[in-house]
Formats: C-alpha cells, sequence, structure tokens
C-alpha cells in the first residue's frame, strides 16, 4: 500500500497548489524509492524516459513563441472586442461552442487546439468578453470564467477521443485490457465511449449554464 504513496503525494500537491512539475517529480522519486529503487536509479530513469520522449515536448516550445507573439501584439483584445459584437452571446454559450467544437474534431483525431493555443489567448478572452457586455464578471467572475473555460479543453478533448476505432486512445484501452487479462472488443470500446461523450456534453452544456445565471446574479 505504501507504493502509492506517489498518489497522496499528486493530491496533496494540488490540494495545496504546488508547483505541478515539482508534485509530479517529487511523487516520481518517492515512489521509486519506497519500490525498492536507488535515488541513483530513479534519477536515470526519469532522464531515460525524458530523452526517450523528448519529441513530444517540441509541439510546445515551437508554440509558445508564436501565441506569446500574437498575445503581444494584441490577440486577446481582439477575440474579447469581436465577441462583444455579437447581441447573443454568453460566457456559458462561448465555451460550450467549444467544447462541442473540440469534442468533434477529438473524435476524428484532429488537433485544433490545446490549453496553450486555444483557451489561454482565444478561448477565455472571448467568454471573458462576452460577460463584460452585461456586467464586469469581476475577480471571482473571471477566474470562474477562465476554470470553465479550461474545463471546456478538457472535457471536450478527453472524453470523445475513444469514439472511433482508428483514433489512438481506443487502441490504447485494449492494449491495457488485453495487458490485464480482459478481452475486449475494439467496437464494444467505441460503442461505450459514445454516450460516455454525450453525457459529458451535456453535463458541461448544464454546467456553462449555471455559470451565466451566476454571473447574471452578480450584475443585478
Amino acid at each position: 500500500m505504501i507504493k502509492l504513496i506517489g498518489i497522496l503525494i499528486v493530491a496533496a500537491g494540488f490540494a495545496l497548489r504546488l508547483n505541478p512539475l515539482l508534485v509530479v517529480v517529487a511523487a516520481g522519486v518517492a515512489t521509486g524509492l519506497v519500490a525498492g529503487l536507488s535515488l541513483t536509479e530513479v534519477l536515470a530513469l526519469l532522464g531515460t524516459y525524458f530523452v526517450e520522449n523528448r519529441f513530444m515536448t517540441l509541439p510546445v516550445l515551437l508554440m509558445l513563441p508564436v501565441v506569446g507573439l500574437l498575445e503581444r501584439h494584441g490577440l486577446q483584445e481582439r477575440v474579447a472586442t469581436l465577441i462583444r459584437r455579437s447581441a447573443t452571446a454568453t460566457a456559458g454559450r462561448v465555451m460550450f461552442a467549444y467544447h462541442a467544437l473540440r469534442a468533434a474534431a477529438s473524435t476524428v483525431a484532429v488537433n485544433i487546439g490545446t490549453h496553450a493555443s486555444m483557451v489561454r489567448p482565444m478561448i477565455a478572452p472571448m467568454a471573458e468578453g462576452a460577460a463584460a457586455r452585461r456586467e464586469t464578471p469581476g475577480e471571482k467572475g473571471t477566474a470562474e470564467i477562465r476554470a470553465h473555460a479550461a474545463a471546456a479543453e478538457n472535457l471536450g478533448n478527453f472524453f470523445a477521443d475513444d469514439i472511433l476505432v482508428a483514433v489512438g486512445p481506443v487502441l490504447l484501452i485494449k492494449g491495457v485490457l488485453d495487458a490485464a487479462g480482459v478481452r475486449a472488443d475494439l467496437l464494444a470500446i467505441a460503442w461505450w465511449g459514445a454516450p460516455t461523450a454525450l453525457w459529458v456534453m451535456f453535463v458541461g452544456a448544464w454546467r456553462y449554464r449555471a455559470l451565466d445565471r451566476r454571473l447574471e446574479g452578480r450584475g443585478r
């Protein structure tokens, strides 16, 4: 049981809002130590896996300078101004539209955005701009809008990418189940993924509508 201490460290670190990178590394080191590895072996494993998967960091490293340059030239202000011109736009509707778009794209394995490339520079400012049409959301309202925008990215991407058999996550689930000795058909996995994605879409719509009500209530 003590070998699961890494989960406890991650939960405690996130609850205390510590640096996520440091929390995850600390959890990995602690798990390795209680598993009987020496500190040198743990650090060697961390270095090995980092080198083997370093290509995964390239999109982030290449994207951040581009997003930073766009933001410096007023990207957030422009999208906020654009959404204010819409008579029917609300913060919740903006986020539900992105949730649905993200889910549709993830279903066919098309990556249209991430937190860094879409949510922070575009979706969150658009939602804040829509909310500001009625009343300035304030510090608490702004924090809620940004949190819901981040959730729209996570929910739209995560729960919709295991519907089509040809998409990687379905094959990953199949591989994990096979390794555990559980027989599962690819079509069955995809079949159960579709209602999950639809339910998450419904829950998301309810949450975004509830956010709009809270923002409207504070503006009265």
